[in-house]
């Protein structure tokens, strides 16, 4: 005979994983501020702009395809894209005003 599932021990062990995950999302975003830190001050350094959109567009289309194939609904990841763009560009504008 099986025993009956807990469903507490069961919530326990999810939000033990979502925890977890959310923990690795903050590393990893961490880790890509760094490198668009570093854009933002090459960009800086050589008076480029601190937004290009073409590759944005591009950027765009390859996170919806990849939030596809990830069974993520594409218009979550495009919105969540354009929130840290968003943000990219503000450090980069910063940065080439001198005041990041």
């Amino acid at each position: 005979m099986t025993e009956p599932i807990d469903p507490n021990a069961l919530l326990g062990g999810l939000r033990a994983s979502i925890d977890n995950i959310d923990a690795a999302l903050i590393f990893m975003l961490a880790e890509r501020f760094r490198c668009t830190k570093a854009v933002g001050a090459l960009k800086a350094e050589h008076g480029m702009p601190a937004s290009d959109p073409s590759r944005e567009e591009r950027q765009i289309a390859r996170l919806r395809s990849l939030a596809e194939q990830a069974d993520l609904d594409p218009e979550f990841a495009e919105k969540w894209f354009n929130f840290v763009v968003g943000e990219v560009i503000r450090h980069h504008t910063a940065a080439a005003q001198g005041t990041a």
